[in-house]
């Protein structure tokens, strides 16, 4: 019996990749900036839209476009093809620090601002 891989997680980032985080522990980067060139995928071309809207629907990369979490309300990719046309990658940790310092920024200034 073949694999059939299913996305587990995705990190989407402003320049339009996608880290997709599959059930095997592998990690793929997936560039969409083409993908949101074409078609229905237009959309998508907003920035706050592509990063909002990005999920896991339907066990794989998804747009949440109506944000109703429905799964055949949703543009998605195949993750057969994702799994097989991505190239592997490290999981992101740098953008993990990015994010920490960002939630961290806002404690210190409401106690510098308190003082």
């Amino acid at each position: 019996m073949e694999y059939f891989p299913e996305v587990i997680q995705v990190i989407p980032t402003e320049d339009y990749k996608v880290y997709i985080y599959f059930d095997d522990g592998r990690v793929k980067l997936f560039d969409a900036s083409d993908l949101v060139e074409k078609g229905v995928f237009r959309q998508l071309k907003d920035k706050k839209i592509f990063i909002k809207t990005c999920k896991v629907l339907n066990k794989t990369l998804a747009w949440d476009i109506n944000e109703n979490y429905s799964q055949s309300d949703c543009l998605d990719l195949d993750p057969l093809e994702l799994y097989r046309s991505c190239p592997d990658t490290e999981e992101p940790t740098w953008l993990f620090k990015s994010i920490s310092s960002k939630v961290e920024s806002p404690d210190i200034h409401s106690s510098e601002e308190s003082v």
